[in-house]
């Protein structure tokens, strides 16, 4: 049976009258990688907070790396990596001294040797000495991860890291979480982008401070019960207009040149994309919904509630 870095359940957290966080459970398995996904304001931020000992839950229990979420938040800081959504390390500090300052903040023994190893491990060797106010966004998102890792923690939890950072930059960062979780290293990742929640074991969607849906992507895609149909073919936009609002569409959105037209009653489906079929600029296909579907799906039902 797996350990669980983190197991907590109905964590609740309260801010004045509005409810952020609302009765979540999440059980975690060591070494995995999980994604959480959710509009801005779902309760993600504040859900990681709770989880890493910043925030303390108005409710609930559980444990994450073994410590009382409760009880135990100084012991939880100590092994996790936090990485927060907005650059938080001094600008007018180079690389070295910043993760310096960190490795001192830590108390870690033998902070000269930590820091080299660190620098060497992401690549930062070669501008250990360069101002971190003139990286650019992959190269401050690598400072911060390494700030991260100064420590050792057995977990990371990392708030929507890869936001502003080029595609290459995203690639490489991922690359280098999987990495990590080979060593062993749990992580809970915050993102908006689908191309990362494919690179995880498992993702959560929260919404409203509630999971509305969790498992792997494949998981995830088939309970949703959602279908797909895609229009592809030469000025495919131009007809939006004839099939909004006809029966058993219950979205339509465009994924580069295609439409993607979804519901759950094929049979109204088929009947509403028919007329479609028998142009011979447009291609009309079934396909399985993208997650990005079942995302939009998600949380049109989540506002229609």
């Amino acid at each position: 049976m797996s350990v669980l870095a983190i197991d907590v359940h109905g964590l609740t957290k309260r801010f004045g009258r509005k409810v952020a966080v609302d009765g979540v459970d999440i059980a975690v398995p060591e070494g995995q990688v999980w994604g959480f996904l959710g509009p801005n304001g779902s309760g993600k931020t504040t859900t990681i907070r709770m989880l890493c000992g910043l925030l303390k839950p108005d409710a609930g229990e559980g444990a994450c790396l073994g410590h009382d979420v409760l009880r135990e938040p100084d012991a939880i800081k100590r092994q996790v990596g936090y990485m927060t959504q907005r650059f938080s390390f001094w600008e007018d500090l180079s690389i070295r001294e910043n993760l310096e300052f960190v490795a001192r903040v830590y108390a870690i023994p033998d902070r000269r040797a930590k820091v080299d190893a660190t620098l060497e491990r992401l690549g930062l060797k070669a501008r250990q000495n360069q101002l971190a106010g003139e990286l650019s966004g992959g190269w401050k998102q690598r400072l911060a991860l390494a700030a991260c890792m100064l420590h050792n923690p057995r977990l990371l939890l990392l708030d929507e890291p890869t936001a502003g950072v080029d595609p290459q930059a995203r690639r490489e960062f991922w690359e280098e979480i999987h990495r990590l979780s080979q060593t062993g290293l749990t992580v809970l990742v915050s993102t908006h982008y689908m191309d990362e929640a494919e690179r995880c074991d498992r993702i959560v969607y929260i919404n409203l401070g509630r999971i509305i849906a969790r498992g792997t992507v494949a998981d995830v895609i088939r309970q949703s019960g959602l279908l797909t149909f895609t229009l592809q073919g030469r000025d495919v936009r131009q007809y939006l207009p004839q099939l909004e609002g006809r029966p058993g569409i219950e979205h339509i959105a465009f994924f580069g040149a295609a439409l993607h037209v979804s519901g759950h009653d094929r049979l109204a489906l088929e009947s509403a994309v028919a007329p479609l079929r028998e142009g011979k600029d447009i291609a009309v296909r079934e396909e399985a919904p993208s997650l990005e579907d079942v995302f939009i799906h998600l949380q049109g039902q989540v506002k229609a509630q």
